[in-house]
């Protein structure tokens, strides 16, 4: 079957090619039947003025606001409640009606449960461990959509390495650039993390710093839940004798000092250090990221409806960030992976660290961020995933990753879990997949982490497929996944 590579929309790393390297291999059986290369890109132009698109969803979204559950929390105790199960399955909290007949959420969520008429919610996450059964290594294939060679039997992995895979983040402002002088990647309160490795899946690895997110992480522990009214930007502002004009001057002169020297532009010309330069003064003297940060001009009862702790405002401040103009903004959970209180790993306490502590911190962050972005109609165009990197074992008391478990704790589980998707094209009041009696495995439409990625690069007009070139220069697709297209209107 004769195949037309390059369909609109696809992009490499050079922005001038649309083909995936699926599509060159097809190059070589075109010519059999008289394509050339040529007509093989003249073909795709005309495809492309002929107004051809991806599939539902596809190129929807300008921004997207993740709200990662690091940790893993448990969808039984959260969103996906079973009842007449055994009493080490069932969750301790109520079920509860939702606006969707026939869905319940558990009593923890009951803001979330009056707004799922707004949002698709993925009950049927899965993949196979092989070595992901930890923390780490499993944020690292959700962020990255890639897994590792070096992954310890406990699941830790190495540090942050320039050789690592670029957090999704990264290449999609590589890919879609923002024209707005505004921070175009952010990352806040914390950083991922697990133990004693810190920021794994989090940088821009191979596609080198320049595409690493700008992080805002506010001094004061996880448990302190004023520190986003601490927030400090002292590197977005300019020193008070330091005017907006002179600065402009002082660019103007580099350049004439850039242009005697030729030989040194063409040594670094492939690291585009005068656009990094120039977006970056553009983006302190326009003062844009500033004003986003200031979160106190917010009326204080939207503040409260987002809750006066660090998720809460970090949503709101995700918020303001893509009115502003940010492309990614990647709210980490504000409790490190592998601790306890209002972290999601719920190996004990589970029933009273999550009712009084995780739960409501995310029903009333995630529904306020949900109900607000929708009421600015600003959920047209902005993508919000709210998902963790694994579930909870369905039974309590139980070793599934190696840990200890209290009766009133669950494990890891990576067979079956819940993600919420919304906006940007994606359906409404819609569930996506089923999981078993006692959510242990998917029984309808399992989506793997990677198909989640391939969906958000999907909504972004970008194929999931484009080639990117790693640090040894060898191509690889930006993730091994089709887009799951049915989660779209």
């Amino acid at each position: 079957m004769l195949v037309i590579p390059g369909q609109p929309g696809r992009d490499l790393c050079d922005r001038n090619l649309g083909m995936t390297r699926r599509d060159l291999l097809r190059v070589g059986g075109a010519g059999l039947l008289g394509l050339s290369l040529g007509s093989m890109f003249r073909l795709q132009a005309h495809a492309k003025a002929a107004g051809v698109t991806g599939g539902p969803g596809w190129n929807k979204a300008k921004s997207i606001i993740l709200c990662y559950l690091q940790g893993g929390p448990s969808h039984i105790d959260l969103w996906d409640p079973k009842e007449n199960v055994p009493e080490n399955v069932k969750s301790a909290f109520a079920p509860i009606p939702t606006k969707l007949p026939g869905v319940f959420f558990t009593e923890n969520l009951p803001r979330l449960s009056q707004v799922n008429d707004k949002f698709t919610l993925i009950r049927s996450m899965s993949y196979t461990p092989n070595g992901l059964f930890n923390h780490t290594a499993a944020i690292y294939q959700m962020m990255t959509g890639y897994t590792t060679d070096k992954v310890s039997p406990s699941g830790q992995l190495e540090p942050p390495s320039p050789k690592d895979f670029p957090n999704f983040g990264s290449n999609l402002i590589r890919l879609k650039p923002t024209d707005e002088p505004m921070l175009p990647f952010v990352m806040l309160p914390r950083p991922l993390q697990e133990s004693n490795v810190v920021g794994k899946g989090g940088t821009a690895g191979f596609l080198g710093k320049a595409f690493d997110p700008y992080t805002l992480y506010p001094t004061g522990d996880d448990m302190d839940m004023a520190k986003m009214d601490r927030i400090k930007i002292d590197d977005l502002q300019l020193r008070p004798e330091v005017f907006a004009d002179r600065l402009q001057r002082r660019a103007r002169l580099r350049e004439i000092i850039n242009s005697g020297m030729p030989d040194v532009d063409k040594a670094v010309e492939s690291y585009k250090l005068d656009e990094y330069y120039g977006q970056a003064l553009n983006l302190i003297v326009s003062g844009r990221a500033r004003e986003a940060f200031a979160l106190e001009r917010e009326p204080d009862d939207l503040r409260d409806q987002y809750g006066r702790n660090t998720f809460g405002q970090s949503c709101l401040l995700a918020r303001r960030l893509v009115e502003a103009g940010t492309r990614v903004v990647e709210v980490i959970w504000p409790k490190v992976a592998n601790s306890d209180n209002h972290s999601w790993d719920h190996h004990t306490g589970l029933t009273q660290r999550m009712k009084n502590q995780s739960a409501p911190m995310l029903d009333a962050g995630l529904s306020a961020l949900v109900e607000d972005l929708d009421q600015r109609g600003m959920l047209e165009d902005t993508l919000v995933v709210a998902v963790g990197e694994f579930g909870r074992s369905p039974q309590r008391g139980v070793s599934t990753s190696g840990n200890g478990n209290s009766p009133d704790g669950r494990d890891h589980w990576p067979y079956c879990y819940t993600a919420l998707i919304a906006g940007a094209g994606i359906k409404r009041g819609y569930v996506h997949g089923k999981s078993d009696s006692t959510a242990s495995a998917p029984m309808e439409n399992p989506v793997h982490p990677g198909e989640l990625l391939a969906t958000i690069y999907h909504a972004f007009g970008i194929d999931p497929e484009t080639i990117v070139y790693n640090h040894l220069n060898q191509p690889r697709e930006l993730v091994k996944a089709q887009a799951a297209t049915a989660l779209f209107a």
